[in-house]
C-alpha cells in the first residue's frame, strides 16, 4: 500500500489510512452507499486523530467512470477498496455494465481490494474475479447466484467472507459489517468497537444461519417426490420410518432417496430435520414454552440431541436464538 498522504482538518494533520470507493450503479441502495460515508467518517472521528478513511463515490459514465463525491479532495486517487452496495430490485432484473466491470477488473489488477454487500455480488460476478473462489450473498439470493455463476463457490451461511483480495458481505444491511470489518483492518480494533457503540450496532457478525428460514421447494415438477414431503410436514413430529416414504412415494428406497436428494437438495433423514428446526424457531419466536417441551413436540427425545441439531443448522443454542427473536410477551405471575 503506498504511504499515507495528510490532509488538513481541524488545523491538525491526520493522515489517511486509505481510500474507499463506493459504486453507484443502477439501482443501487443509496442508503448503504451513505451509510458507508457517514461509518468511515465516524470511524475517523473516534480513531483519536490517528487516522482518516477517504470515501469517494463512483458512477458508470458513457465509457468510463467517473468521481461523483470525495470526502477529501484534492489529491490524486489512490483506491485502497472498492465496494459494490446492495440493490434495490432483484437481482435478476440487474442489467450489466461493461463499464463498470472493466473497471472494476482494473482496479483488481492494480491492487485495489474489491467487495460487495448482498446482491453487490452479481455486479461483482460479472468480472470472472470470484471465479473459483469463495464469495457470499444474501442467502435468499445464493441459489440463484450459484445457478448464474456456477464457477463460484457460495458460502451464504456467512455474514462476512474475507478472501483477501475479495471481501464479500451477505445481507442488506451487511453494509454495516462489512463497513465495520475495513474499520478493523484500517484503524485498528479499538476504533472499530468505539463506532460500532457509537452507531448502537453490532460488531461484525459471523454467520447469517439465524436470519434464514427453511424454504423447501415444492415446484420441482416430481409428483412422487413431493407426497413424500407433503407427508413429511404432515407427520414431522413422528419417529421417522423411511419404509413410509417409499410407500407415500411409490419408490423403491434406491430410486427414491435419488429422486427425493435431487428435487429438494437434501437427503430425507436431513430434510425432516430442517422441518423439524423450523417448527422449533417458531416455537421459540412466539411461545415460551420451555425448550425441552418444544424439543419434545417437533420429535426429539432427547432435548441434548435437539440443542446439538438446532446449533448445527442455526449456528446458536435455542435459549440464544429465543433471547434475540423471541417476540412473545412476559406471561405475568
Amino acid at each position: 500500500m503506498a504511504k499515507p498522504t495528510t490532509i488538513k482538518a481541524k488545523q491538525t494533520m491526520v493522515p489517511i489510512a486509505a481510500e474507499i470507493g463506493v459504486l453507484i450503479y443502477p439501482d443501487c441502495q443509496l442508503s448503504a452507499v451513505y451509510g458507508l460515508s457517514d461509518l468511515f467518517r465516524i470511524a475517523g472521528d473516534w480513531s483519536g486523530g490517528s487516522g482518516s478513511i477517504r470515501v469517494t463515490h463512483w458512477r458508470p459514465a458513457a465509457e468510463d467512470v467517473e468521481c461523483t463525491w470525495d470526502s477529501h479532495p484534492g489529491s490524486p486517487h489512490r483506491l485502497s477498496h472498492l465496494i459494490v452496495p446492495p440493490s434495490i430490485i432483484m437481482p435478476e432484473h440487474l442489467a450489466p455494465t461493461p463499464v463498470a466491470t472493466r473497471w472494476l477488473q482494473d482496479l483488481h489488477a492494480e491492487g485495489t481490494i474489491l467487495g460487495s454487500v448482498c446482491a453487490g455480488a452479481f455486479v461483482l460476478a460479472e468480472t470472472g474475479l470470484i471465479d473459483g473462489r469463495r464469495a457470499t450473498t444474501h442467502w435468499a439470493f445464493a441459489e440463484q447466484l450459484a445457478r448464474r455463476f456456477p464457477a463460484i463457490e457460495i458460502t451464504e451461511d456467512q455474514m462476512v467472507l474475507d478472501d483477501g483480495d475479495i471481501v464479500t458481505a451477505g445481507g442488506i444491511l451487511a453494509w454495516t459489517d462489512l463497513g465495520l470489518t475495513l474499520v478493523e483492518r484500517l484503524l485498528g480494533a479499538t476504533t472499530m468497537l468505539a463506532t460500532a457503540r457509537f452507531l448502537l450496532i453490532d460488531p461484525p457478525r459471523s454467520s447469517q444461519r439465524p436470519f434464514a428460514p427453511f424454504n423447501p421447494r415444492f415446484d420441482h415438477g416430481d409428483d412422487a417426490v413431493r407426497r413424500a414431503q407433503h407427508y413429511l410436514h404432515a407427520h414431522f413430529g413422528d419417529a421417522l420410518n423411511q419404509s413410509n416414504l417409499h410407500a407415500v412415494a411409490g419408490m423403491t428406497e434406491r430410486t427414491f432417496l435419488r429422486r427425493f436428494t435431487a428435487a429438494t437438495g437434501h437427503r430425507p433423514n436431513a430434510y425432516l430435520q430442517q422441518v423439524r428446526i423450523a417448527k422449533a424457531r417458531e416455537a421459540l419466536e412466539r411461545t415460551l414454552t420451555a425448550v425441552d417441551q418444544i424439543a419434545w413436540q417437533v420429535g426429539y427425545s432427547d432435548p441434548a440431541a435437539f440443542r446439538k441439531i438446532f446449533q448445527k443448522i442455526v449456528g446458536t443454542t435455542p435459549a440464544a436464538y429465543r433471547q434475540r427473536f423471541g417476540i412473545a410477551a412476559a406471561v405475568p405471575a
